[in-house]
């Protein structure tokens, strides 16, 4: 993907339970690699990726990493405010993972800006002949029947579908953002625009957060 200049930034939230690969989707977005271990992720990491939206549009992602231990959700879900898009992962070998982003999504919607982006991300599909527990069809149906943008499933190992995960969520947000949905002048709704390219309005992101080139993320996933 190019790095060209960004026009937008958005934050958007990985969320979902602990070693269902959060971590290792953001590395292999991030600087196309992939660990096979990864030590745990304290209350969330946050990581950047600039993405073309349309021809000459480009968002820069602010991702953060949330941790999936029980123990850390209070902490969690005070990152879903101010997020514009989520990915919503689950271990397609793991069926109790599944079972859990009902929980998951409950939270965010509490939390989030009801114009969120979510996509429904099935990952390690890269061991679904021998290993599925959840399959296509379920997910694709619990994701329409709940109102999410989509559903996906990914591999952060062989990093199949890992970038087309993220580019969904990205065109979702800039169309919302071209329909007025959201409105770049409101602060909750975590966007902020190229002030060198469109003037002075500015929302509450936090710019300082890590390049790509030095994203610390942490976890136990693939």
């Amino acid at each position: 993907m190019s790095s060209k200049t960004w026009d937008y930034i958005a934050k958007i939230v990985m969320i979902g339970d602990s070693a269902c690969g959060k971590s290792s989707l953001t590395v292999r977005l991030t600087d196309n690699t992939f660990s096979d271990t990864h030590d745990v992720t304290i209350a969330a990491e946050i990581g950047s990726k600039i993405v073309p939206v349309d021809d000459s549009i480009f968002i820069k992602l602010q991702i953060w990493d949330t941790a999936g231990q029980e123990h850390y959700r209070a902490v969690t879900r005070s990152y879903f405010r101010n997020a514009t898009g989520c990915l919503l992962v689950y271990d397609v070998t793991r069926r109790e993972t599944f079972n859990h982003v009902q929980e998951w999504l409950a939270d965010l919607r509490a939390q989030a800006d009801p114009e969120i982006c979510v996509l429904l991300v099935g990952n390690k599909c890269d061991l679904s002949d021998t290993q599925r527990q959840v399959s296509v069809q379920e997910a694709r149906e619990w994701a329409a029947a709940n109102g999410l943008m989509d559903f996906v499933e990914t591999s952060a190992k062989t990093g199949d579908r890992v970038e087309e995960a993220y580019l969904q969520v990205a065109r979702e947000i800039y169309y919302k953002i071209k329909g007025g949905k959201f409105d770049i002048n409101d602060r909750t709704h975590g966007i902020k625009i190229n002030n060198t390219k469109y003037g002075s309005q500015t929302v509450g992101i936090n710019l300082e957060s890590k390049s790509h080139g030095d994203l610390k993320v942490k976890g136990k996933c693939c």
